[in-house]
């Protein structure tokens, strides 16, 4: 029998790796808790259960491993879920990650913290415990801030604070977005960010996935911070990319985890890297899927996998190849109701085009671009340089009209 694979996250940016699964000879089963997630249609079981519900998604997996075949390994994809995924693991006894680390993934004020006593530089952060304490705060670290929920992802309720922005408006709209009711604050450093994707094999941690992230769009759609894709090979010099890497992993180490995958969010200030955030999961975005494999040669949601099943790749394997031209850039229409769309198939059949997708449709009801699941697409191009697959992906979104008119 072959072995099975346990999927935590169903959405479409999980397709591709459900796909990949499959294509490797395991039996995939997705668990969601919409039960008309894309992932659901292309898997070999399904299991109905809110991603974010640890408990519930725990007891559905303990059934199917009782009651229908044994599950062999779990991961997510394009989900930021590993507390489910280490809880199931734990459960079933199967690789992963500590609960623990996952937890301090899951808690953006735990993992600072944490951070901050092991040395790993970041931010300058606090917690925010009221309004008054945000204004008072705001007097004494000064502008430009970052406020967030503690417990949020998408970007949902981050918000960089000028000295333009209310403040009572921007607590409360970022404490909406948080399940346990808490925010923090931090410095928002000016300079380069930059996505990496690494897995960890005995407690080295191999960075494949580099790339410089896009914020053309930070003006536009202030206080909101909006990412626009990136590009990759980076621009940054070798030793700072370097740097970076080393960066990661001491931020893995000081999570603990010695066997798995981290996504970092890094922004290089005078020339010095700080960690935004370190994910314990495989990126969304198409990032793992397609930008790292294109740009690498590194197949890195097949190691992924196969460390889930407890397999550890060899360092070899998760070296790049080369480098290759990758480019993502995203949709972002006006707000109101999609009476047309246009210029996607013509889009679909540019050179270097290797993903070109639109998430809307004609009567669709587009609000303003509050965070990363507002966005309506991506296109992402690949070229022999990275100047000329950013001229390509800046083609194709010039070509796609999404046109909308006012509602009410």
């Amino acid at each position: 029998m072959s072995r099975t694979l346990l999927i935590v996250s169903g959405g479409i940016e999980a397709v591709p790796g459900i796909r990949l699964a499959k294509e490797m000879g395991l039996h995939v089963v997705v668990s969601d808790m919409n039960p008309n997630a894309p992932g659901l249609a292309v898997a070999d079981d399904r299991i109905i259960a809110s991603t974010y519900d640890v408990e519930a998604t725990v007891a559905a997996a303990k059934r199917y491993h009782r009651a229908v075949r044994p599950i062999d390994g779990v991961m997510c994809i394009a989900s930021d879920v590993p507390l489910t995924v280490a809880s199931v693991a734990l459960a079933l006894g199967l690789p992963g990650i500590p609960p623990e680390s996952a937890s301090l993934a899951t808690d953006k004020l735990a993992m600072k913290r944490k951070f901050s006593a092991d040395g790993v530089p970041v931010p300058w952060f606090s917690p925010v415990e009221s309004i008054e304490h945000l204004r008072k705060i705001v007097m004494q670290q000064g502008y430009p801030l970052v406020l967030k929920p503690v417990d949020s992802r998408g970007a949902r309720g981050v918000l960089r604070l000028t000295p333009d922005v209310d403040l009572e408006w921007a607590y409360h709209l970022s404490h909406s977005y948080s399940p346990t009711d808490r925010v923090m604050v931090e410095r928002f450093l000016a300079g380069p960010q930059v996505s990496t994707e690494s897995i960890v094999v005995n407690g080295v941690a191999y960075t494949p996935g580099f790339s410089d992230r896009n914020y053309e769009y930070l003006e536009r759609y202030a206080p909101y911070i909006i990412e626009n894709g990136g590009e990759l090979p980076s621009y940054l010099p070798t030793e700072t990319r370097q740097a970076v890497r080393d960066l990661v992993q001491q931020a893995a180490r000081s999570m603990g985890i010695t066997d798995g995958v981290v996504k970092g969010d890094i922004v290089v200030h005078d020339s010095k890297p700080y960690v935004i955030e370190l994910a314990a999961r495989l990126s969304g975005g198409y990032f793992c899927t397609h930008e790292i494999p294109l740009n690498t040669g590194v197949d890195f949601v097949r190691h992924a996998i196969r460390l889930a099943l407890g397999e550890k790749p060899d360092p070899s394997e998760l070296t790049p190849h080369f480098q290759r031209g990758v480019a993502q850039r995203y949709l972002f229409p006006k707000p109101g109701r999609v009476i047309r769309i246009s210029g996607l198939e013509e889009a679909k059949q540019r050179p270097g085009i290797v993903l070109c997708e639109v998430r809307v449709a004609v009567g669709d009801i587009m609000g303003m671009i509050e965070s990363h699941p507002s966005r309506a697409g991506v296109v992402i191009a690949v070229a022999d340089t990275r100047q000329k697959a950013i001229d390509r992906v800046a083609a194709v979104v010039n070509d796609i009209e999404i046109e909308t008119v006012p509602v009410g």
